[in-house]
């Protein structure tokens, strides 16, 4: 059902229209049939209950007009009355408050009038059920009646014109005759005549008086009327001179952008910013509207806020920002990062955004016989098993990494927000849509060879680029970088823990990630999920993801508490499903969040809360009483056919696409990962091969150097000797080694793809990144140190070793 778009206020000070009136706290906002006439508001059900039944009436001339938010408004006469309305649009919003707030002042204009004149005119009082017409039939009759004293004036008129002329012509004649006979005659009648013209001038007259009396009685009011309508109309032309204004201003910004991101390029994409945001048309057809109740036995329940709580104060207004404009989608020049001057002309060349890939090649339907490589592994070295591509999807781990940044948008609005609770809405629903993409996606990624890097340079079509590195092998960790020109960076290290449980197999991210934000100064941390696939052995792959996240602004204290459920079988809860509390340095809570991790998350700002009943497990549950939820992300659908292209999103689809200019270690460069991209995995599992044999040379050189270097020259020969063994013990005898410290080599993978923790150690240093010990986490970590990006420039690599 589309958005009602009431119709413009005719004359006569008629305004009608849907809006939602609260009604309870059971059934929240329920959409009411409103009807502004002759001063009073009156709303009904339906408007088919217009002719009979008038559900409430209230008088403005009285009333107070309260704004609260984008879409709410209170009317309230002292205390009596009180209505709580929300329209379905700001724009719809601003139309009801400036018809009130019109038909208030007319209202007391009229009441002022009336008590002066002392209710000169008759008024019939507009009826519940006929609305604006009464206005209009009032006017009518007014009209009518002056039609009539002007018609009875006019032929008064005709009647003294002609009896005037008889008299005259009576007076003519009565000085031409000669006294006698015929003078008594003459003077009867001219005395008929002459009567008969004082009684046509006395009804002209009358009619003249009553004429008067009638426009006097209603000049006031027409008056007042038309000064009202010129105040009107003056508004309605400064409204107009700043739409122009603007509307210049954003064609000079438009004309003055060199680069625009491609949600701009739809000249539609403007006209439809102007509407009300998405949900609204929707939202209409609920009658629960006002609230989403999310109830966790565990943490926490929700119930609707009193309608008290809906007034705000003027200091809490960036507070609540996000709850009406976060999913706003005007379009704001101001933040394309114009790179001219707007007063300049308008560019001769501007540069297209280059048009990215939208499918790979389908994925071969090979037939994975399981025990055939288990058989062809009886007697070799754990260490030596190699993993085929068949278990593998098309992209290395630091792709994957990358793709955290698939809802960046989420961190372009957090970095405008004011209020630091709400910016950590944003930040907290960014975490959880990070696992979106995970849902279908049951294919590991590849292992990163130390030393392989991966460039996402995303800057000219949405403001950001991120770089990642494979720092280090043993143990397996990619460092990951990001800034934007919106004002935001995100910096993260993550290692792998992998733990093997029979049927399922769980993958542990240790480390932490770190957003922070120019403006604000805001610096949050969080560490990931444990994600968890299942039926390894028997049945179809499916991921779960589970555990705590807990959110923290190390500057404010703010702090936001995510749970992921487990799904489990006999629960009633909704499956993936995600909750939370945002919460100050004190603990109070501020907001609350729920959705699922792969679909979408809504938000609700706590007015009240409370300790209720003990839940399931002993724990008190809190009671949460909050104002409507908001959706503040949801996910992007995948494109056609990604059932048959592993499942990619659209993001996913780019990531491996070939690009000139970038380094040699790149993944897209990465020959076995291609050659699987392409379908010809058996080349590809043979060249995965090769590419772990030389990365096992390369470290074993490397270790060698490493142990020159501590050593004396005395002792070189010893170590020379006993790095020789170790070499071959290496490469014969690992079977003899225990089997719960098992040593693997570089390129080497344990179940489903997780690396083993290695007894090497050597000196290897990142090219990019830093180690430093992290003040804010209290552990090592690596940093981006700069350089890549100007290497990029410059076109020169020499420093990059030769990977593949």
């Amino acid at each position: 059902m589309s958005e009602p778009k009431p119709p413009s206020p005719p004359s006569g000070d008629t305004y009608k229209g849907w809006l939602f009136k609260w009604t309870n706290y059971i059934k929240g906002y329920q959409r009411r049939w409103f009807v502004l006439s002759n001063g009073l508001l009156s709303y009904y059900r339906t408007q088919a209950e217009m002719g009979h039944t008038c559900r409430g009436t209230i008088n403005l001339a009285t009333a107070n007009i309260a704004v609260e938010d984008s879409c709410n408004f209170v009317i309230s006469n002292g205390g009596a009355q009180t209505y709580h309305l929300k329209a379905s649009s700001e724009v719809e919003r601003q139309r009801w408050i400036t018809a009130l707030e019109l038909a208030k002042a007319k209202a007391i204009h009229m009441q002022a009038e009336s008590d002066d004149s002392g209710d000169e005119g008759p008024m019939v009082p507009p009826s519940s059920g006929q609305g604006g017409g009464c206005r209009n039939s009032e006017i009518q009759s007014t009209l009518r009646t002056l039609n009539s004293k002007v018609e009875d004036l006019s032929t008064c008129n005709d009647l003294i014109v002609k009896h005037g002329s008889a008299l005259q012509r009576s007076l003519s004649e009565l000085e031409g005759i000669r006294v006698g006979g015929d003078m008594g005659e003459k003077i009867r009648q001219v005395t008929e005549r002459a009567t008969l013209f004082r009684i046509t001038s006395n009804a002209m007259i009358n009619a003249c008086r009553d004429f008067l009396s009638l426009a006097q009685t209603h000049s006031k009011r027409w008056q007042k009327a038309l000064q009202t309508e010129r105040e009107q109309r003056i508004r309605l032309e400064e409204t107009l001179e700043q739409l122009a204004k603007q509307h210049n201003h954003l064609e000079r910004a438009f004309r003055g952008a060199t680069v625009l991101p491609p949600s701009f390029s739809n000249p539609t994409l403007g006209n439809k910013g102007g509407v009300s945001g998405k949900g609204d048309a929707s939202d209409e057809d609920d009658d629960n509207e006002f609230f989403d109740a999310m109830e966790d036995p565990a943490e926490f329940i929700t119930v609707p806020a009193d309608p008290k709580y809906h007034r705000r104060s003027g200091s809490n207004v960036s507070g609540i920002s996000s709850e009406t404009g976060m999913d706003d989608q005007s379009v704001n020049f101001d933040e394309l990062s114009l790179t001219s001057n707007p007063e300049s002309p308008q560019p001769l060349d501007i540069e297209p955004v280059r048009q990215r890939r939208t499918r790979i090649p389908d994925k071969p339907n090979y037939y994975l016989n399981l025990w055939s490589i288990m058989k062809n592994c009886i007697g070799k070295e754990l260490s030596k098993i190699p993993m085929p591509v068949n278990f593998n999807e098309p992209l290395s781990m630091l792709q994957r990494l990358s793709e955290d940044l698939e809802y960046y948008e989420l961190l372009d609005k957090a970095a405008k927000c004011q209020s630091s609770l709400e910016q950590m809405c944003y930040v907290a629903a960014f975490t959880v849509s990070s696992y979106s993409t995970t849902v279908n996606r049951t294919g590991k990624p590849f292992n990163p060879l130390l030393g392989e890097t991966f460039e996402l340079d995303r800057l000219r079509e949405c403001g950001y680029r991120s770089l990642c590195e494979q720092v280090s092998h043993h143990p397996p960790a990619a460092a990951h970088h990001a800034t934007s020109e919106k004002g935001w960076s995100l910096r993260q290290e993550i290692t792998l823990a992998s733990k093997f449980r029979g049927k399922y197999f769980s993958i542990m991210p240790l480390g932490s990630i770190q957003c922070m934000f120019d403006k604000s100064k805001n610096h949050y941390s969080w560490k990931k999920v444990t994600t968890t696939v299942h039926n390894i052995i028997v049945g179809k792959l499916w991921i779960d993801q589970s555990g705590e996240i807990d959110v923290v602004n190390h500057r404010t204290g703010d702090r936001c508490h995510l749970k992921f459920v487990p799904y489990s079988y006999f629960s009633r809860d909704v499956p993936r499903k995600v909750t939370g509390v945002v919460t100050d340095k004190d603990g109070k809570a501020h907001y609350v969040l729920s959705g699922t991790w792969d679909e979408k998350m809504e938000f609700s700002r706590v007015m009240q809360s409370s300790k209720g009943e003990n839940g399931t497990e002993g724990k008190q549950r809190t009671v949460y009483q909050t104002l409507k939820a908001k959706e503040i992300w949801r996910n992007n659908p995948l494109p056609e056919g990604a059932e048959n292209m592993y499942y990619f999103s659209s993001l996913a689809l780019t990531l491996n696409e070939p690009e000139e200019g970038v380094a040699p270690t790149d993944s897209r460069r990465r020959p076995d990962q291609r050659l699987m991209e392409e379908g010809r995995w058996d080349e590809a599992n043979t060249e995965k091969q090769r590419l772990e044999e030389k990365q096992r040379t390369v470290r074993r050189e490397r270790e060698r150097e490493a142990l020159k270097a501590a050593s004396s020259p005395e002792e070189d020969e010893a170590q020379e000797t006993g790095t020789e063994a170790s070499e071959v013990s290496d490469e014969t005898d690992k079977e003899d080694s225990p089997p719960h410290t098992p040593v693997a080599l570089e390129g080497n993978e344990g179940p489903y793809g997780a690396p083993f923790k290695s007894a090497h150690q050597d000196n290897y240093q990142a090219l990019w990144f830093e180690q430093i010990d992290d003040p804010i986490s209290g552990e090592k970590m690596h940093v981006y140190k700069g350089g890549y990006w100007e290497a990029k420039e410059q076109g020169s690599w020499d420093m990059c070793p030769d990977i593949f």
